[in-house]
């Protein structure tokens, strides 16, 4: 079976941790939210997978090539165009992308899935598909129950006895939701939808085409089988994923490194001595980092490669991605940050530069001297 991976969208809601890569490479501790995507596709047989790109297209075809060493085989079709040697991004929207790809080379000459490739998810693609065959629908949605607070996120949906769909709202207010049944972003198409794709740029298939199918009474079905869905959509979306993937909540992820205690995991060439510590899991440690005697790490946590955490300093319940230095006055809780950035967990967003603060949180690749000169103007002007 085939299937197309959208990866094409600019990730505002998660800015800054996109602004150098596209969305679906954000990393669940040290893996790519896409790796786990192609992963799950390649257990149930899914071998052949096409990527839209645009935004950061790089990031994404550098890193999965032609998909040989992850078992598969990745082909990828850019939206946008290159503009004095740059690439410059311009989504045709995840309709579009069905239609411009089919338009290339005929590619979905068979039932195939589409995937929104920002989310962890673990369903059963090969029931999924028994279903939409089932009902011998035009179009098959992964269905979930959202608390209500939520549903302006999603598209919204009714649907009758049988499945069908009746009523579709692509992220509606609270108030007026019909529903707390949403729009995984999972689908499963017969390739006579395309014909369903309006001949506009961009074009969308949750506002548009499944409005449409509904409106013209066209089998359009929605289901819900057990599965794993956890939405990276938002900044407080990726900071409550990682956390979980470090309590071991998500299906068929392991934590990576080799376990040297109960709760505590570390990659190779690690400085860290978990004696001159307090360590309170779980706890993982990339490759390369450096822990100094007397930091102090509450678990959940994780330690991105090359990161340096200095003696003094407190990390709690929070991401410290690769490379980031966190200095020895910094007392942590609940963030996400990459040394530039410092994001709380419900999305707050401080840069470190403007705050004039690299010194407690900053680049580990930073001089030294710099970083102590810093440091002590500060001390100097509260004296």
């Amino acid at each position: 079976m085939k299937a197309l991976i959208l990866a094409a969208g600019k990730g505002t809601r998660v800015m800054p941790l996109t602004r150098g890569t596209a969305k679906p490479m954000l990393r669940i501790l040290d893996t790519p939210v896409l790796e786990l995507l192609i992963g799950r596709l390649r257990h149930y047989g899914v071998t052949e997978i096409l990527i839209n790109t645009s935004h950061h297209a790089q990031s994404i075809e550098q890193y999965f090539g032609d998909g040989r060493r992850f078992g598969v085989a990745i082909a990828y079709s850019f939206e946008g165009f290159l503009e004095d040697g740059e690439l410059i991004g311009d989504p045709l929207g995840s309709a579009g992308a069905m239609r411009h790809i089919q338009r290339h080379a005929g590619f979905f000459d068979d039932t195939f899935l589409v995937l929104c490739g920002d989310a962890v998810i673990d369903i059963d693609f090969n029931e999924l598909v028994k279903e939409h065959h089932r009902n011998r629908a035009l179009a098959t949605i992964a269905l979930a129950e959202v608390p209500r607070s939520e549903v302006c996120h999603y598209g919204v949906v009714v649907q009758d006895e049988s499945g069908l769909i009746t009523a579709f709202q692509e992220k509606p207010a609270v108030e007026d939701a019909v529903s707390t049944l949403v729009n995984t972003g999972i689908y499963v198409f017969e390739p006579q939808i395309l014909d369903h794709i309006p001949d506009t740029s961009p074009a969308d298939i949750g506002s548009q085409v499944f409005p449409s199918l509904v409106e013209q009474g066209l089998a359009l079905y929605g289901t819900k089988l057990p599965m794993t869905w956890l939405d990276i959509g938002r900044l407080p979306d990726y900071y409550r994923v990682c956390q979980l993937a470090l309590q071991g909540k998500v299906p068929g992820y392991d934590l990576p490194g080799r376990q040297i205690s109960q709760e505590v995991w570390t990659g190779i060439n690690v400085r860290f001595n978990p004696k001159r510590c307090k360590i309170e899991g779980p706890v993982v440690i990339s490759g390369g980092a450096r822990i100094d005697d007397g930091a102090t790490l509450i678990g959940p946590c994780f330690i991105g490669a090359g990161a340096v955490v200095e003696s003094g300093a407190r990390i709690e319940r929070s991401i410290i991605m690769p490379h980031a230095r966190i200095g020895r006055l910094a007392n942590l809780c609940a963030v996400v940050t990459d040394g530039q950035y410092c994001m709380s967990e419900d999305g707050a967003v401080i840069d470190l530069q403007v705050a004039d603060l690299p010194w407690v949180i900053g680049d580990a690749r930073s001089p030294e001297a710099s970083i102590r000169d810093a440091e002590q103007r500060f001390l100097d002007s509260v004296r």
